[in-house]
């Protein structure tokens, strides 16, 4: 079941940067959060680690709810353009994703012999770290900018949740609060993007 939802998030985050509609970039940025949601829930119920079950819970009404409604609202306030081109045309995409993938799986190798883990689950987290590089380079709005940052948090957690069987508590209450700082500086930036239009 891991390897399934850790698969979803890495093809939830290939389609989001096909997309070009916004409201279809936000649920397919709730469809990435909520995935890695149900992944912290499996490896904290795997580890009998509460407070990865406590994250969980919170990662999937915070993320995969909470975000995309906040986001989905502030861009109808500010009347946004729905419809987002990629900068990148679809021809180089395709070859840019599966060469980023690769490159990754290689880069990884040597990273997981030192720690004791599956070395497939640290190759997507950091893939999915330069993808969500690429959807932030490959668009000129703010709002597909800004999912970027988010699903570069998500592939962040993914590693960590990965790759150490699990952050502390504390850990992640620190990266909510950030969450929530950002979503002050997105409805900033939300203003500045409406003022210039």
């Amino acid at each position: 079941m891991v390897d399934f939802l850790i698969g979803l998030f890495l093809a939830s985050l290939i389609v989001a940067l096909f997309t070009t509609r916004l409201y279809r970039l936000l649920l397919w940025y709730s469809m990435n959060s909520l995935t890695l949601g149900l992944l912290a829930l499996i490896i904290g119920n795997n580890l009998d680690d509460n407070a990865m079950i406590i994250t969980g819970i919170i990662t999937i009404i915070v993320k995969a709810i909470g975000i995309p409604y906040i986001l989905k609202n502030l861009s109808q306030k500010f009347h946004f353009i729905r419809q987002i081109t990629p900068e990148i045309k679809v021809q180089y995409s395709i070859m840019l994703i599966p060469a980023i993938l690769v490159f990754t799986f290689y880069l990884s190798e040597p990273i997981t012999h030192m720690i004791h883990t599956n070395a497939n689950y640290v190759a997507v987290s950091i893939s999915s770290l330069f993808l969500s590089l690429l959807l932030m380079m490959e668009h000129k709005n703010v709002a597909p900018k800004i999912v970027g940052f988010l699903s570069m948090e998500n592939s962040l957690f993914l590693l960590g949740i990965t790759a150490t069987n699990g952050m502390p508590m504390l850990v992640e209450l620190g990266i909510f609060f950030d969450l929530l700082m950002a979503i002050v500086v997105i409805n900033l930036l939300f203003h500045k993007e409406e003022l210039k239009v």
